[in-house]
């Protein structure tokens, strides 16, 4: 048994999801389609299709997830007897105003929220929302070109402030927009429509659009901050970045420069949020590249006013890159410059496995941000066998997490990192953001459904489950 270090009086322990990845019930209740409503299953090394709407003949994983929005008060009991203090979740988008742009919201999605939030509370669970999660209405991307357009700031934020005020009194924690940053990946077309809902032709500058999209979600995230501030002032509202810190493959100052250069191009909108404005090498940056920005004063006083209370953020895995000869302006571009790490171990979805890591990442945003940080997905996906008695021996889980734990405990315990709780990702089994897949399975739960949703859809424990349950009541000294 591997001990760790208690952690602090009421530290939040948990699980996270995403309503899109495991709600089903896509089309109930008056709910409109997302973007995940229109993205078809893919697998490990096919990636999934973006279809123009919802087609006959296609298969859609996120229509049904794992039909959480039937089951949750099982799923719930679950929760609890795990030992659950908190459920991060999102609130579908599409729920709450079916396309969007509708100025009065649909009561039916909002009933659905309340019953949920009330059933979590009722457990002892404390619900931590996502506003967007990869959940933009599809009607807006269409319409308005999501982030691309200006407007977009405005329906965000009526979004925001309708769900701060219903829920003012059921949900302390939120997070804005999930995962903001992974859309530095801009040559992939699939970020750039979960970010930020833009969908681009061969002749346009993707490069220019993500970061002009990107500026008017940090913009509608800081008036969102202040919404909710105003709504209720013990609002934690916070941003959420992917955490996968960037090393130099070698000392030499070449890889140096560009991994520092890679971590600022990955994480600089976490300055945004955090510090409240860009920092200096950015407005650089868009002059050289001759980047014509519309970032207005206003903006920036936006921007100031509406930094964040604290840092999500998912961590999987770490990258490396090195440096080119004679590039003097090191523009780094993600993932053409990620070179392999020979140091680590790899999951089956060729994912870097790296405990240490996570330390590291969480003393460089304590270093950087100075705010209080919240781990809200960190996980291991893997075929799970479910044996002949309903058993899944999932060994391989639980050392992920023994290891990742005790990083994070050794950041809080030795190095003082402000760390407000850890919930791990797809505590349940749901549907792979990435591939659509059901088989990439997360949870401590195990749910009886394959990629094409076939399958009675019933619950049953993993061997993680009865091990996280004795972590989270030891307070993480028992690993």
């Amino acid at each position: 048994m591997t001990k760790g270090y208690k952690m602090p009086k009421g530290f939040l322990w948990g699980g996270a999801v995403a309503a899109h990845q495991l709600e089903g019930g896509w089309d109930v209740d008056g709910k409109g389609v997302s973007i995940a409503d229109v993205m078809t299953a893919g697998r490990n090394g096919v990636p999934r299709k973006v279809t123009d709407g919802v087609k006959e003949g296609e298969v859609y994983p996120n229509h049904w997830g794992n039909d959480f929005y039937h089951r949750y008060p099982e799923d719930d009991k679950l929760f609890a007897e795990m030992g659950f203090k908190c459920f991060r979740t999102s609130i579908a988008w599409t729920r709450i105003f079916p396309n969007g742009d509708e100025t009065t919201p649909n009561e039916a999605g909002l009933k659905f929220y309340d019953d949920l939030f009330d059933d979590l509370l009722s457990h002892g669970i404390q619900p931590v929302v996502t506003l967007s999660h990869f959940e933009i209405p599809y009607h807006l991307v269409k319409a308005y070109g999501g982030f691309s357009n200006r407007k977009m700031i405005d329906f965000f934020v009526r979004f925001a402030t309708v769900v701060f005020d219903r829920y003012k009194d059921k949900v302390k924690y939120w997070m804005t927009f999930n995962e903001i940053n992974n859309q530095t990946a801009w040559s992939d077309p699939h970020p750039l429509l979960q970010n930020s809902g833009l969908q681009l032709g061969a002749d346009d500058n993707w490069e220019q659009a993500m970061y002009q999209a990107a500026h008017y979600e940090l913009v509608a995230s800081a008036l969102a901050v202040q919404a909710g501030h105003a709504i209720n002032p013990d609002f934690q509202i916070g941003c959420m970045v992917a955490m996968c810190p960037i090393y130099p493959l070698t000392a030499k100052p070449a890889d140096v420069m560009m991994a520092e250069r890679a971590m600022q191009k990955r994480y600089w909108f976490g300055d945004v949020h955090c510090l409240g404005e860009y920092p200096k090498w950015l407005p650089k940056y868009f002059e050289r590249k001759g980047f014509d920005m519309d970032i207005t004063a206003a903006d920036l006083a936006t921007l100031k006013a509406g930094t964040v209370d604290y840092v999500g953020f998912s961590y999987y895995m770490s990258f490396v890159t090195k440096g080119r000869d004679g590039d003097q302006e090191y523009d780094f571009k993600e993932p053409d410059d990620f070179v392999e790490n020979p140091y680590v171990e790899k999951s089956d979805w060729g994912w870097q496995i790296d405990p240490t890591g996570l330390r590291y990442a969480m003393n460089w945003m304590q270093d950087r941000w100075h705010l209080p940080q919240f781990i809200v997905e960190n996980g291991f996906g893997a075929y799970d066998k479910k044996e002949a008695d309903g058993s899944v021996h999932d060994d391989y889980r639980i050392s992920y997490f023994r290891d990742h734990i005790l990083a994070m405990e050794e950041a809080v315990a030795l190095d003082g990192v402000d760390l407000i709780g850890y919930t791990p990702w797809g505590c349940i089994d749901l549907v792979s953001a990435s591939t659509g897949e059901m088989a990439k399975r997360y949870g401590f739960i195990y749910v009886d459904a394959d990629d094409n949703g076939h399958g009675s859809f019933d619950r049953s424990k993993k061997d993680s489950f009865d091990w996280f349950q004795q972590v989270i009541a030891s307070d993480g000294e028992d690993l």
